[in-house]
């Protein structure tokens, strides 16, 4: 059995006083290995040298923004999957959102709480040692998903999301909008899809009402991961028949908890 204990943080803040904060958070939530960088080069350096867990950042940082380092992290050649944890006191959704897309396991406030961080932490356990998440008892060997999402480095977060799950990669398909999905679903057999709301030429409502009207696999579950926000339009895609909706960033484990909900239904 795999605890906090065992997981090796990244900090990466240019405040001393900051940096000095978060590790003793750490410290509380009984995180033993914990290192740090001053700047996004310094992060990538120990990312290549060391191999972090996850890599804990600020929004705003000397070289680039946090941003960057998790499109840097998720697009090298070295730990591309590491879990990434942004704290910053930004609100505003155009600087947020691509990180929620890059697949982080939190995006905490400054100041935050410790139970706030023991979610983050053990999202991304979840994600390093997922042993917990599989779905032997549905019999996941044998599932079939497709994840639609205009995003790839969404889709590759949720598609290693629900490998972890027992579910074969080759099982997991991909799909860029929703037009292409309706097309997939036409032409495969899937147990359950995994969309985004936000996307060109169809969005996760319009899929939704397309599948439950249209399609011949009008009774599929469908599972909507989505940074969206506003409460109507999330209301009109429960009224359209979604079987369940969870935000990004996402635990792992509500995910994997919601997808046996409807299977077993």
């Amino acid at each position: 059995m795999h605890s906090i204990q065992d997981l090796f943080v990244l900090i990466v803040e240019p405040s001393r006083v900051q940096r000095q904060i978060i590790r003793k958070a750490l410290s509380q939530a009984g995180v033993a290995h914990i290192d740090e960088a001053q700047d996004g080069a310094g992060a990538l350096a120990e990312l290549e040298a060391m191999g972090p867990d996850l890599v804990v950042s600020s929004l705003y940082l000397p070289d680039m923004t946090g941003t960057e380092l998790v499109e840097r992290i998720r697009h090298s050649e070295h730990h591309p999957d590491t879990a990434f944890m942004l704290i910053s006191s930004e609100t505003r959704f155009r600087y947020l959102d691509p990180v929620r897309q890059a697949g982080s396991v939190g995006i905490l406030p400054k100041p935050f709480s410790q139970e706030e961080l023991m979610i983050a932490l053990q999202a991304t356990l979840d994600l390093v040692h997922p042993d917990a998440l599989s779905l032997d008892e549905a019999g996941a060997g044998s599932l079939r998903v497709l994840v639609v999402d205009d995003s790839g480095m969404a889709r590759r977060h949720i598609s290693r999301v629900l490998a972890g799950m027992d579910i074969p990669p080759e099982n997991i398909d991909t799909a860029t909008n929703g037009r292409e999905a309706l097309r997939m679903i036409e032409a495969n057999y899937y147990d359950f899809v995994v969309s985004d709301y936000n996307m060109p030429e169809m969005d996760g409502k319009e899929l939704v009402e397309h599948i439950r009207r249209e399609s011949s696999q009008s009774s599929i579950p469908v599972l909507m991961v989505t940074s969206e926000t506003d409460s109507n339009r999330l209301a009109a895609v429960q009224h359209a028949g979604v079987s369940a909706i969870c935000d990004k960033p996402f635990e792992p484990a509500t995910v994997r908890q919601l997808i046996g909900q409807f299977l077993a239904a």
